[in-house]
């Protein structure tokens, strides 16, 4: 890929990031997207979305935010982006409270 292909598609990402933070979470801080804008590697930014997407909540997303580069552990319960409202409505052992 070209590199203005590649500034244009990791744009695009650091954009897509920002805004699906934003849907899942509320606002976010100015330094949250100074450090998104710091990101260089499409990959990185990739699985950071997906992350966003599925993480149960905010300190979720920021340990895989901080994480190892080629970390990929979106795996279990943590990645269910509705864990949290399904504890909440079930109660913290996950049985149907009355």
């Amino acid at each position: 890929m070209f590199s203005f292909e590649s500034e244009s598609v990791l744009a695009i990402d650091r954009e897509d990031l920002i805004t699906v933070l934003k849907m899942r979470f509320g606002m976010i801080t100015g330094e949250m997207i100074e450090k998104i804008y710091e990101i260089d590697n499409m990959n990185t930014l990739q699985r950071l979305i997906i992350a966003a997407a599925n993480a149960a909540n905010w300190k979720i997303f920021l340990e895989e935010f901080h994480s190892e580069e080629e970390s990929f552990r979106l795996l279990g319960e943590n990645f269910n982006p509705i864990r949290d409202w399904l504890k909440e409505r079930d109660g913290i052992d996950g049985k149907e409270t009355k």
